[in-house]
């Protein structure tokens, strides 16, 4: 099982970018899947999720501007950042859930990517 986040990078207030997180060992089409992110000094907070029926949940610090979504022939999965605040600044790690659906918890991560807002 692997799973390999790209896409970050140093991002201007407002911009939108858009992570990938290409997997390998499994298939994004039959677990659950996350994004994670964590800032220096916080906990690790659950920004997304989509489960294999592709209902989505959001941290309501991102609803309205970010969008988990997966591409099951790419076998990847993506998260939309619209109007990135410098609060979003972290790292932001994939995540394959334990199950189908999305509250059995997470059991392989990414090493996940950078992303630093400025304002």
């Amino acid at each position: 099982v692997q799973l390999v986040e790209s896409g970050g990078g140093s991002v201007q207030a407002g911009g939108s970018p858009r992570l990938s997180c290409a997997v390998s060992g499994f298939t994004v089409s039959s677990y659950c899947m996350a994004w994670f992110r964590q800032a220096p000094g916080k906990e690790r907070e659950r920004v997304a999720t989509i489960d294999i029926n592709g209902i989505t949940t959001y941290a309501d610090s991102v609803k309205g501007r970010f969008t988990i979504s997966k591409d099951n022939a790419q076998n990847t999965l993506f998260l939309r950042m619209d109007s990135l605040k410098p609060e979003d600044t972290g790292r932001y790690s994939c995540a394959k859930g334990s199950s189908r659906l999305c509250n059995f918890g997470f059991g392989a991560w990414g090493q996940g990517t950078q992303v630093t807002v400025s304002s």
